[in-house]
C-alpha cells in the first residue's frame, strides 16, 4: 500500500559521505517503523538502521557511530546519513516500512526499489 522511493545513492571514495533519502506516498496514518536495509551481491539482505514513529532508533552494531537515521513524519520522509564510508558498505540500499521495530527484513511490508551505493578505495 505504501509507496517508497529512494534517492541520493551514488559513488564515493572511501572516507566520504552520502545521504540517502526515502519518500513515502499513499500513506494513511503514521508509519510505525521505517528502516534501511542493504544487500551486496551474493549476500543476504541485512539491516542497517530503523526508526520508529517516536524517533527511537536502532542500528547494526558495526554501523552505529558512522550512520545516522532520521525521519520527518510530517513530510513522510526517511533519511540515512552515511559517514566514513568503506568499500564494504557498497550495496543496494533499500527503504522499508512496517509494523515492527527491528532489523529483520521479513517483518517489513513495503519496500522501495533500492539505491545503489558504491564506495571505492
Amino acid at each position: 500500500q505504501v509507496q517508497l522511493v529512494e534517492s541520493g545513492g551514488g559513488s564515493v571514495q572511501s572516507g566520504g559521505s552520502l545521504r540517502l533519502s526515502c519518500a513515502a506516498s499513499r500513506v494513511t496514518g503514521t508509519i510505525y517503523s521505517m528502516a534501511w536495509f542493504r544487500q551486496a551481491p551474493g549476500k543476504e539482505r541485512e539491516g542497517v538502521a530503523a526508526i520508529n514513529d517516536g524517533g527511537s532508533s536502532i542500528y547494526a552494531n558495526s554501523l552505529k557511530g558512522r550512520f545516522a537515521i532520521s525521519r520527518d513524519n510530517a513530510k513522510n520522509t526517511l533519511s540515512l546519513q552515511m559517514n566514513s564510508l568503506k568499500p564494504e558498505d557498497t550495496a543496494m540500499y533499500y527503504c522499508a516500512a512496517g509494523p515492527v521495530f527491528r532489523l529483520l527484513a521479513a517483518e517489513y511490508n513495503d519496500w522501495g526499489q533500492g539505491a545503489q551505493v558504491t564506495v571505492s578505495s
